[in-house]
């Protein structure tokens, strides 16, 4: 699979099979992956993998808290701005639309929302998972830094027959993460991904991107 293809094929899939992901293989991809560029060879990112037994329990743990109606964790850090101006508002709203529409669950039924959404928390299904931690201290361009880190990994896994889902959602659990991998202090969880075989029947296609001329702007003669 060349750069183009595996760019081209990469998506957040949200259906996995469970079938097992080999650790040779995840091994493979993030020793490739600690090849990512960072500031001044920073390296910012702390990653977690979790298979087997442990994952399970996570994805236990967080489901017996969806079923409480625990409230989510307090957030280590802003994932959206308060008030997400134009056009940001209107792709996140197009994304929300297909994303459930493809469900077909029309806006009004939140309840149904939220269930769906509720796979985050299984990993919808995955058998591995990474989770990405950033030291507090560490300032804007190194939280830059992970998100090419986590771009070449998502890349490697596609080279690989692997598919992902890059999933903020773990940060409103990040204290039952925690409990499980026990992670210093100093380090605050980013995000996770899962990481599986794609299940087919559960595809919900890709979400389109802006046209060019609406992201880039070419300078020069």
């Amino acid at each position: 699979m060349d750069v183009y293809e595996a760019v081209e094929s990469r998506r957040a899939v949200r259906g996995f099979t469970d079938r097992p992901v080999p650790e040779q293989t995840l091994r493979r991809v993030l020793s490739a992956a600690a090849h990512a560029p960072s500031g001044s060879n920073l390296q910012p990112w702390h990653s977690y993998v979790l298979t087997g037994a442990p994952l399970a329990e996570l994805k236990k743990r967080a489901g017996e808290r969806l079923a409480a109606g625990d409230p989510w964790d307090e957030p280590e850090y802003e994932q959206y701005p308060a008030a997400l101006k134009s056009p940001y508002r209107e792709r996140r709203a197009a994304f929300g639309e297909q994303r459930y529409g493809s469900l077909g669950i029309p806006r009004e039924d939140v309840e149904a929302r939220q269930r769906a959404a509720s796979a985050n928390w299984d990993c919808f299904g995955a058998p591995a998972a990474l989770f990405c931690y950033l030291d507090r201290d560490l300032c804007r361009p190194q939280w830059s830094d992970a998100g090419m880190y986590l771009q070449t990994v998502m890349l490697l896994l596609r080279a690989e027959g692997l598919h992902s889902c890059p999933q903020m959602a773990w940060a409103k659990f990040h204290e039952s993460v925690a409990e499980i991998l026990v992670p210093p202090k100093e380090l605050l969880l980013f995000c996770g991904l899962s990481i599986g075989f794609e299940d087919t029947a559960a595809d919900t296609g890709r979400t389109p991107r802006a046209p060019l001329d609406e992201t880039v702007t070419f300078v020069g003669g």
